[in-house]
């Protein structure tokens, strides 16, 4: 199946004691689903995985997964490092109940745009289910091109791209273009970047994988749908209040004010994340609950 509407990234909440919140995941994952996602990812870079044991996040993979197979949603897994063999061993092993694998581009290492492509021709055929290319140069240090995007996207078993290069570029237009030209239903783009999920869903997007959604699930959704259904004018109004929104959820490290709104609401125990992140400032999350408020009010 291709990969379409809002997907989001879930927080991992924790408890006062530092471990994680499996109660208030749960909850939160019901809500999102309730308020109109498509699907839910876990252990995206929002969960922080990195500062999880490996017996955390099978647990945080195992509640999500329970609340997506009761609400049949679609279940995204975040899998894999920069080490191809890892990834690989990571994809065979993968929670069964997953329905894609979204794998970032091998990062720190700056591999050459040739061996990008190899590394996902391996993972892909050591997964048993479709490999999302999570494509972020801000974070990975490694710019791909089109020429490189559309071989990757070539290769069997992957199912698509989360597009976060920081902005609406040259290389979004084309890409969009030829993908929906060349292999319209058969490729997901999916926009990564929560300020510009407008821009791509208006250039012919797929939908939209969105930690911001993490506190407006509802709205997104209603953005989604909007352009989907041609509703343009609706459409431009909400995509502007939420790149607003975006903004002020990403002023600071992410996920520090998107768990810092959420525990304003009491959606979330409390607002901790694990080091290196320190909690956001109370100012940061008082500009951020306010634009929220209004964007849900609207």
């Amino acid at each position: 199946m291709q990969l379409t509407g809002l997907h989001v990234p879930l927080v991992t909440p924790f408890a006062a004691d530092g471990t994680v919140d499996l109660a208030s995941l749960e909850r939160l994952a019901h809500d999102t689903l309730a308020d109109g996602a498509d699907g839910l990812l876990a252990l995206g870079t929002t969960g922080e995985p990195a500062t999880l044991t490996a017996a955390e996040r099978a647990s945080v993979i195992d509640r999500i997964g329970g609340v997506c197979a009761e609400h049949r949603a679609v279940l995204t897994v975040g899998v894999g490092s920069n080490a191809t063999a890892d990834t690989a061993a990571s994809l065979g092993g993968i929670d069964p109940r997953a329905d894609f694998a979204l794998v970032v581009v091998p990062y720190y290492t700056r591999p050459s745009e040739a061996g990008v492509v190899e590394h996902y021709r391996r993972v892909a055929a050591a997964s048993p289910v479709p490999v999302i290319v999570y494509d972020i140069p801000q974070r990975t240090g490694r710019t791909l091109s089109l020429e490189t995007l559309l071989e990757l996207a070539a290769i069997d078993g992957v199912g698509g791209f989360k597009h976060a290069a920081g902005g609406v570029t040259e290389t979004t237009v084309r890409l969009l273009a030829a993908i929906n030209t060349a292999t319209p239903g058969a490729i997901s783009i999916l926009a990564g970047d929560d300020a510009f999920v407008g821009a791509v869903l208006a250039l012919g997007g797929h939908g939209a994988i969105s930690a911001c959604a993490n506190v407006a699930a509802g709205e997104f959704a209603a953005l989604v749908a909007a352009w989907r259904e041609h509703r343009l004018e609706e459409a431009r109004v909400v995509g502007g209040a939420l790149a607003e929104l975006a903004a002020a959820l990403f002023a600071e490290p992410n996920p520090t004010v998107i768990k810092g709104v959420l525990a304003a609401q009491g959606r979330i125990a409390t607002p901790a994340v694990r080091l290196p992140l320190l909690p956001a400032s109370d100012g940061a999350v008082a500009a951020a609950c306010g634009l929220a408020r209004s964007v849900v009010a609207a």
